[in-house]
């Protein structure tokens, strides 16, 4: 009967700790208000999927000022698929905001390419510098979508 106790006991500490538990949200990026999606031409070309970026060319976006310093990327599209994404600028103040950005920024460049737009999660640890360059590599994409 001790060992049923136990369980019981440990179950029901494992249920109060998850229900404590509050879902993960990214910091607001300081002095950026959040993008809203920009509408799509009533007519998109053949085969493309509406909303989708459907210029050639690398396109730059805007520089997002984080609480850690300025994240810009260029965007490089073929077709309106993104084929690249350069960093222009990022947080480098010092040798934390280095390492910060020396991971996460290749995980987000290769969440971008595989998803093929900036709808991808950010990197944990890096929420600052993650939104930044999801906001940044947004208006890339604006920019060739117009």
């Amino acid at each position: 009967m001790r060992p049923a106790v136990l369980a019981t006991m440990g179950i029901s500490a494992l249920i109060v700790t998850l229900l404590a538990l509050k879902p993960h949200q990214l910091p607001a990026v300081a002095g950026v208000s959040p993008r809203s999606p920009t509408a799509s031409s009533p007519h998109p070309p053949s085969g493309a999927t509406p909303g989708a970026p459907t210029g050639t060319g690398t396109f730059t976006g805007d520089p997002i000022d984080t609480q850690y310093g300025t994240v810009q990327v260029a965007a490089t599209l073929s077709k309106g698929k993104i084929t690249s994404v350069k960093v222009l600028q990022a947080p480098d103040q010092n040798g934390r905001d280095r390492q910060i950005a020396s991971y996460a920024l290749p995980r987000l460049t290769q969440e971008a390419l595989g998803a093929q737009s900036a709808h991808i999660d950010a990197v944990s640890g890096a929420s600052y510098t993650s939104e930044g360059y999801i906001q940044s590599l947004q208006s890339a994409l604006d920019r060739a979508h117009a």
